[in-house]
């Protein structure tokens, strides 16, 4: 695997980690993951989370918006990319004393056959996460927990105390042009929490910031 860069996103929790495609006149090949590659990086916050246990696989039909999911016992971190198409992933801070607590954050991800470079996104325990489609879309996640629907939940992407001011304007617009249009979301994401309400949940001490979480 030949990873060309790892950036943190406004909240430095989030990273997005490009890695290289080989191309040539048959189309391209590429080694997406290597447990080794990953392990010799410099940022050991990043990487001290355990091993991935899960792989999941969602296609996605355009306007469908899924989210904000997490969950506990097991903590679950995600390893999220586009295998093809066209997704905008979303991470919002659920952690307690956090200063970046009920901010959310959004990166674009498209992919096609024609790119030298594919991205993944991590997003680690203490953040809901959850994504929109702007195209039918496949994406792939690793991820460090099983499900456990039994300690699992859901702040609803409507919900009117999110606060977006770290996110550029058009991703905003973009899911409200969406949700105005006949959106492809599921009753238990739309009616999911409040950023308060869940606050004020006894699960809620679940997820407390610490410093490199």
């Amino acid at each position: 695997m030949k990873i060309e860069s790892i950036i943190s996103l406004s909240i430095p929790d989030i990273k997005v980690i490009k890695f290289r495609r080989f191309c040539d006149h048959r189309g391209y090949f590429t080694e997406h993951y290597r447990v080794s590659d990953f392990a010799a990086q410099e940022e050991p916050a990043f990487f001290n989370t355990g091993s991935f246990v899960q792989t999941n696989e969602s296609y996605s039909k355009k306007r469908t918006i899924r989210g904000l999911h997490f969950q506990w016992n097991p903590y679950m971190g995600k390893l999220v990319r586009t295998v093809m198409g066209h997704m905008v992933d979303l991470a919002l801070d659920i952690r307690k004393s956090s200063p970046s607590f009920g901010k959310i954050i959004a990166y674009d991800m498209l992919s096609t056959n024609a790119q030298e470079y594919g991205e993944w996104i991590w997003v680690p325990p203490g953040f809901a996460h959850g994504n929109y489609f702007v195209q039918d879309t496949i994406i792939e996640y690793y991820c460090t927990g099983q499900h456990s629907p039994d300690c699992e939940a859901g702040i609803s992407p409507l919900a009117n105390d999110i606060d977006w001011s770290l996110c550029e304007a058009k991703f905003r617009k973009q899911l409200d042009s969406i949700f105005s249009n006949n959106p492809l979301i599921t009753d238990k994401d739309r009616n999911g929490y409040t950023v308060t309400d869940w606050a004020n949940r006894e699960e809620a001490n679940q997820f407390v910031y610490k410093v490199n979480m």
